[in-house]
């Protein structure tokens, strides 16, 4: 067979997945050439490629997912080859027939493969005729609600509502009951409809005791088909994967091999050619697994599959689509010790994961062996509403899982992130969790782990709200630059009153109400804080512009401390962080502003539905509108019990944070 060469390669994506494909092809010789929206034209991603053409829009829908865009980007390049990432358009038939009409080589499967594995019905058929286990379903394609709820009734409860088109827990939603059937069908269609314009679905028995366990696959021109073990990514908030890890704490060899057997059985039906993913679930109580999906693209993560077997996917890809052989066979694959990622979010876990895009002020991590970081920015940036939140992978290899833990564990300590919330803490605490480290990671695990979502600081508040106030206290007075030292005979911290501040705490909402007296000569100063009407001491050594020792009930922290342009301050030791800000002066009562009696949305995003009419009674909690954002549906309640007197809004409408969307009048209405 003819080997097709690759000069330039065009990387139709964005973020982690585009730097991490222009890593690799540049260590192979390739040229690469990267595509860039409006809010990504100062994205790393763009400076990484050696070329880089502006595609326009802000949203996918204008830019990453416009592949007519993607191919003048490659025609002006003269890109030969285009690697979609994940994402996008990495799953999409059309497109890839597109490059093939276009003369482009797509790094993937053939769009018939892609087209068949897309539909979750289609590719559950053809897991049948390769012998892989399905769970009951039925696909629902009409408006009759009976004929859902008769469905639903047949597959039986718990079930899930999945859009066959989609992919990455969007379009996805579990029903409990028959109760639930008709708005979850509805909201799931929906979401296939406007995500991937598809709005069929499929109904799914659900397992309640399941894992999520996936295998790697790797198809070639030459008839050549292999598996690389298996990955667990059963912990997930809203059907999408927060932690992976290779190899599965609970999958013995044998069960690997019957596995990555069965998977590769779909490969050799399908005559898959190069990367994909065959996804089980995998029964706790039996020992069972069945299929679930299979996705012809490189996932997220991957990574953990490349640490632990020393392979390059992105490598193999670009091979195995020039025409290559893989080089190997399944004997030669081997598993060395155990790697894990987690997916550091822009989001809150406290807050039913709520996506916080905002200003990212700093953003640095550690070096250390065995830690691999996959970033996707470069702060100071915007964290876009457009896009997925995710911010970075963090990913650890070591020779067994509790180490490989606890290394991560100690990495995300060691990462500042200044600026919005993010799941950071959320993310270390779970590596940490017993119940984690003796491998209890069912798909059920965050339900029953609520008490990960908002972990309280490993290093008691006062010290860092301490380190705030002394180090904005030092940068006012004009401390000398040079780490533990004052000007000789400088004395400007010593106060004899206490200097009364409100404080807030990024995270809290509750005000902080605070007297400080700052005394002391070089070296080392005193520290008097009244929190609230609590005392607390301290001992400040190496007081500088950026940093200091704080000795607090008889341990020192030695801290970190940034002033950003916004007036924030960010506290950092080894073990935590935490973000303060100080009122410029105590609000006046009659500066407040009456809230208006309805939602006000909380991130920026579009308006997808309107559940209520002017005139309707609704009751507190009743949802009201529906906001995507992320590529997530967030929906708006009422706060109190009335009746709907004006609708702001639109479907369809953009709409930016803090929007009044409804006014409500409140109370009886006659």
């Amino acid at each position: 067979m003819n080997h097709t060469s690759i000069s330039t390669l065009l990387i139709a994506n964005r973020g982690e997945i585009a730097r991490r494909v222009i890593r690799t092809a540049r260590a192979m010789g390739i040229r690469t050439v990267a595509v860039y929206s409006d809010p990504d034209a100062r994205s790393p991603h763009v400076t990484d490629a050696d070329f880089a053409v502006p595609i326009g829009g802000a949203s996918s829908a204008e830019s990453y997912l416009v592949w007519e865009k993607i191919l003048d980007a490659a025609r002006r390049t003269g890109a030969n080859a285009i690697h979609p990432g994940y994402g996008f358009l990495s799953e999409n038939a059309e497109f890839a027939e597109a490059c093939a009409a276009a003369g482009i080589l797509f790094v993937g499967p053939s769009p018939d493969s892609i087209r068949e594995m897309g539909l979750k019905d289609r590719a559950k058929e053809w897991a049948r005729k390769a012998d892989v286990p399905v769970l009951p379903d039925a696909v629902i394609t009409g408006d009759d609600t009976a004929t859902w709820e008769a469905a639903a009734a047949e597959v039986g409860f718990p079930l899930l509502v999945k859009a066959v088109a989609g992919g990455g827990g969007k379009g996805m939603r579990l029903i409990e009951c028959a109760d639930d059937v008709i708005e979850s069908v509805a909201s799931a269609r929906r979401e296939g409809a406007n995500l991937f314009g598809n709005p069929t679905v499929f109904l799914e028995r659900y397992l309640k005791f399941s894992r999520h366990i996936e295998i790697q696959v790797f198809g070639d021109k030459h008839g050549n088909a292999v598996h690389l073990g298996e990955r667990e990514c059963s912990i997930q908030r809203r059907h999408q994967k927060v932690l992976e890890e290779a190899p599965s704490p609970v999958i013995t060899p044998e069960v690997r091999e019957k596995m990555g057997s069965t998977a590769v059985s779909l490969v050799r039906e399908l005559g898959y050619v190069g990367a994909g993913t065959v996804e089980y679930l995998f029964d706790d109580e039996t020992g069972g697994f069945y299929f679930l999906e299979m996705n012809t693209r490189l996932q997220v993560e991957h990574p953990v599959t490349e640490e632990v077997t020393g392979l390059d996917l992105v490598a193999l890809q670009l091979r195995v689509a020039r025409g290559e052989p893989l080089g190997f066979g399944q004997s030669e694959v081997r598993i060395d010790g155990h790697a894990i990622e987690v997916r550091l979010y822009a989001e809150d876990p406290a807050n039913d994961y709520l996506p916080t895009p905002g200003m990212l002020h700093h953003y640095t991590h550690p070096v250390r062996t065995g830690i691999r970081y996959e970033d996707g920015i470069a702060a100071p940036a915007e964290i876009s509403p457009f896009y997925d939140p995710m911010i970075a992978k963090i990913i650890s290899h070591a020779d067994n899982r509790a180490e490989a833990a606890f290394a991560l564990a100690a990495a995300l300590d060691g990462t500042q992130m200044h600026g919005v919330r993010t799941n950071r803490a959320f993310l270390a605490a779970l590596l940490r969790d017993p119940d984690y480290l003796a491998g209890a990671t069912r798909t059920d695990f965050l339900d029953h782990h609520q008490h990960l979502l908002d972990p309280p600081m490993a290093t008691a508040w006062p010290v860092h709200l301490a380190a705030a106030i002394a180090v904005s206290t030092a940068r006012r007075a004009g401390a000398d630059p040079v780490r533990g030292h004052a000007r000789p005979g400088f004395r400007p911290l010593a106060t004899r009153l206490l200097t009364r501040a409100t404080w807030h705490r990024a995270g809290q909402d509750a005000a902080l109400q605070v007297g400080y007296r700052l005394g002391g000569w070089q070296g080392e100063t005193d520290l008097l804080l009244d929190v609230d009407g609590v005392v607390h001491e301290f001992t400040l050594r190496d007081l500088d512009v950026d940093g200091v020792r704080v000795h607090y009930d008889g341990v020192d922290y030695p801290c970190t401390v940034r002033v950003h342009s916004d007036g924030s301050v960010w506290v950092n030791d080894a073990s935590s962080q935490s973000g303060w800000q100080q009122e410029a002066r105590l609000p006046d009562p009659g500066d407040a502003t009456a809230a208006a009696l309805g939602p006000v949305n909380e991130i920026p995003g579009t308006v997808v539905d309107i559940a209520v009419e002017v005139g309707d009674r609704v009751t507190a909690g009743q949802k009201l509108v529906v906001i995507e954002a992320m590529k997530m549906e967030h929906p708006a309640t009422a706060a109190v019990d009335g009746t709907v007197e004006q609708i702001h809004v639109t479907v369809g409408q953009y709409v930016d944070a803090h929007t009044v969307l409804i006014t409500l009048a409140a109370g009886e209405q006659p």
